[in-house]
């Protein structure tokens, strides 16, 4: 097995909060290449919740991965039902392509659901459908929005949609929507608002809705309405809020509301309120310190979940519970450690989704059950994989919708590792932060990056771990991150942007030996960064950032530079003029990967070979963005990066290239940018940013068949 080094880019994320798109989601393209592990492993191996950017397969077929993730699990995307009494998935569920923002129950063990999606269980379907009780997809339901559905709410053989759409069931109908509930077909009530609409909620006759907009049922309306039958607004209820309405919950005559506003019917209201029959806001006062993005209302009590801190007058994290005669908080306290998206209440317990990872004192990742006398989170634990925007109750099961592409998750911090099968194995050092880097010697494993706890030790930035996950004493103590690992004959190169290393002062690499020291005499002094490391034949490769006159030990040496056992700088001198990321060596060829424009003076974009001497050699497939990974497989180097056109292909993010630089028919068609791969026999491992190959779920992480 070949030592493949993963590139350093670090991006920035962030959760959309209340966005809703006009188009839905498409899904992915074909591909010639199966997500099956080549058949090697189950149907569906499991997925991470985020960014892998390393991975190490043993001669055994385990395979350790490295990264930016939480949570472990099978490829559960977007929506399905949970057990209500052992949260466990429901198993031949249809699987949804998109995300799922809304559902509600269809009143006969089934729901409608909604988002931004265009197919559910291999059936087209434009961002609404329903799901039956035998979880086959409703063949006659079928509106077809040409965007995303937000809310959803069900009165008698009507559902109300609301969201982004402009049309449905080929009428135009702008943001909200009556439509038959058994046919799907579109009523002729139309409010034609000019704005989305995020919640719907019905009473009798009444349609309350709430969301972005200023006009609606034909009348000017500040972002909350209520409509008759007819599909116009009410004249005598105009509550007129200065901010978006996301949450609407009902109580008798009083219609409780939440969102990002600040003032309603002329009062000044802090993302909460109540309403008269009238329209008027009550005194009623709860005064959040942050939006409200949830509410349900049940006996006394008006439960509230949203971004605030501070709510009813009393200290609640995310979640609270709010009597309904004086607004102030009970003493209900599950305080979540992030924000509450959805609420559901049920007998005694309160269903909560978001995109926490602790709430009702339990880890419990995006979505829990809640005693609701106590608040303390009940054994359930589906543990979604990221964020649950709604659920809906019918019967004994819960349909759980949102961004998610795991549902059943293990946690896993950082690094994890899995059989031979794709599935999950126990192995688990629970890093407390990134792992970039990884490599492989008999039974240990050594990990890199920016983590200072791994294996249960205190290890700053580089670690050995045994076989049952525990650090080993071996503890060379980088003062900064460390982004590429080599292994030769007992001694681990390292490189990074690190200034100090096994008790020694090394800058960017260095050489350790079996018990954690620094070699004495092997210090190359890089004036700037490695981001790879390959060893070959004696030799040291090295790739980065240090592009600066005496890069190396006072040698000029531009991004690519080798070095012999001792340390020593060797001639072989390649010069790239920008950041090299990745490096794999086949034989007496070095292949480079990264942001390069030239190599040796000469044009490469993106990809070049050398050999041994640093000559370059004519293999030129000339990538069109930055390339962050390579792998050397049977007569092709497998490519990974930014990239969508290569060797002369349209062929995105992941690709085989053959020897004379052209790129084979070999198109997995993954989703995004592929940030490390590697291959041992018949697979391909393939980690980044992706969320799909092809039309299947492989979210961050997937073994494929090789060409």
């Amino acid at each position: 097995m070949k030592k493949i080094q993963t590139t350093f880019y670090v991006m920035c994320v962030f959760t959309a909060i209340s966005f809703f798109g006009i188009g839905c989601s498409s899904g992915g393209g074909g591909g010639s290449a199966a997500a099956d592990g080549g058949g090697s492993g189950p149907a569906e191996p499991f997925v991470t919740n985020g960014f892998v950017r390393a991975i190490a397969v043993a001669d055994d077929g385990t395979t350790y991965l490295g990264g930016e993730f939480t949570l472990v699990g099978p490829p559960i995307a977007y929506g399905v039902a949970l057990d209500t009494t052992t949260g466990t998935p429901a198993a031949g569920f249809p699987k949804i392509n998109g995300e799922v923002l809304a559902a509600v129950s269809d009143g006969a063990g089934g729901w409608y659901i909604g988002g931004r999606f265009s197919s559910v269980g291999g059936v087209q379907r434009n961002c609404l459908a329903r799901i039956l009780a035998d979880y086959s997809v409703d063949p006659g339901w079928n509106p077809d929005a040409d965007g995303t559905v937000a809310s959803l709410a069900v009165n008698g053989g009507t559902v109300y949609a609301g969201g982004g759409f402009h049309t449905i069931g080929g009428q135009t109908r702008n943001h909200i929507a009556a439509l038959d509930a058994a046919t799907g077909a579109v009523a002729a009530w139309n409010p034609d608002a000019n704005n989305v609409v995020n919640v719907i909620l019905v009473s009798g006759s009444t349609v309350y809705s709430g969301g972005t907009f200023t006009a609606i049922g034909g009348q000017s309306r500040t972002r909350i309405a209520a409509l008759d039958a007819s599909g116009e607004a009410i004249a005598s209820w105009n509550p007129d809020a200065n901010g978006e309405v996301i949450a609407l919950a009902i109580s008798g005559s009083t219609v409780y509301a939440g969102g990002r506003f600040t003032q309603i019917h002329g009062q000044a209201r802090l993302y909460i309120a109540a309403l008269t029959s009238g329209g008027n806001a009550t005194s009623w006062d709860p005064s959040a310190s942050a939006p409200v993005f949830s509410l349900a209302a049940s006996g006394s009590v008006v439960y509230a979940g949203g971004y605030f801190s501070i709510i009813g007058g009393q200290t609640r994290h995310y979640i609270a519970a709010l009597n309904m005669a004086t607004g102030t908080a009970t003493d209900w306290n599950p305080g979540a450690d992030m924000a509450v998206w959805s609420l559901v209440l049920s007998g005694t317990t309160v269903y909560a989704g978001g995109i926490f990872s602790n709430i009702g004192g339990e880890r419990r990742d995006n979505i829990a059950a809640l005693d609701a006398v106590s608040g303390t989170a009940a054994a359930w634990n589906p543990s979604a994989g990221d964020a649950v925007k709604t659920l809906a109750l019918s019967g004994s099961a819960i349909f759980t919708g949102g961004y998610f592409t795991t549902m059943g998750a293990q946690r896993r911090s950082y690094i994890a590792a899995l059989d031979a099968n794709g599935n999950l194995l126990p192995w688990d050092p629970d890093a407390d932060s990134f792992v970039y880097s990884l490599a492989l010697r008999g039974d240990t494993v050594y990990a890199a990056g920016y983590f200072t706890n791994i294996g249960g030790q205190a290890r700053n930035r580089i670690a050995a771990l045994a076989a049952d996950g525990t650090a080993t004493a071996w503890n060379p103590n980088a003062d900064n991150g460390v982004r590429a690992l080599a292994v030769n004959n007992g001694i681990i190169y390292a490189g990074g942007s690190f200034t100090s290393i096994g008790g020694q002062s090394r800058n960017a690499v260095a050489a350790i030996d079996e018990y954690g020291s620094a070699l004495a005499t092997w210090n190359p002094d890089v004036n700037g960064e490695i981001n790879a490391l390959v060893f070959s034949n004696g030799v040291l490769y090295g790739a980065g950032d240090f592009n600066r006159a005496g890069g190396i030990g006072g040698v000029e040496r531009n991004n690519l530079a080798a070095f012999d056992t001792g340390g020593n700088l060797l001639s072989w001198n390649p010069n790239a003029n920008i950041t090299v990321s990745a490096l794999a060596v086949d034989g007496s060829t070095i292949y480079i990967g990264g942001n390069f424009g030239t190599i040796s003076g000469q044009p490469r974009l993106m990809l070049a070979a050398v050999d041994t001497g640093g000559n370059l050699l004519s293999w030129n497939p000339t990538a069109n963005y930055h390339v962050n990974a390579l792998a050397v497989g049977s007569g092709v180097i497998y490519v990974g990066g930014r990239f969508t056109t290569i060797g002369g292909q349209a062929i995105a993010y992941l690709a085989s290239v053959d020897g004379n630089g052209n790129a084979t028919a070999w198109n997995p068609a993954v989703s995004d940018e592929v940030l490390a791969v590697a291959a041992r026999n018949t697979s391909v491992y393939a980690g980044g940013y992706f969320e799909k190959v092809g039309e299947e779920i492989r979210s961050y992480f997937a073994e494929l068949n090789a060409p």
